[in-house]
């Protein structure tokens, strides 16, 4: 399963986002919902370069990614 959660860090904008933010926070989320991962799984993604999921996302083809819609406005 953590093959597929590395995808996702590369592709979903809005999950990227959401674990650069709260990295630990976000994996535990996901243990929630039902994603099997170990703890020493969740250690290794926590304690990788935050910068390494961001320069992938960067080097993948765009129609590769999935775009956040998430609008913030002010008002």
């Amino acid at each position: 399963m953590v093959e597929v959660l590395i995808g996702r860090l590369i592709t979903d904008e809005q999950f990227r986002t959401d674990f650069l933010n709260a990295p630990e926070q976000t994996l535990l989320d996901l243990c929630d919902q039902g994603l099997a991962l170990s703890r020493t799984e969740i250690a290794a993604l926590v304690n990788t370069d935050p910068q390494l999921w961001v320069r992938a996302a960067e080097a993948i083809d765009p129609r590769l990614q999935k775009a956040s819609f998430n609008v913030q406005f002010s008002s």
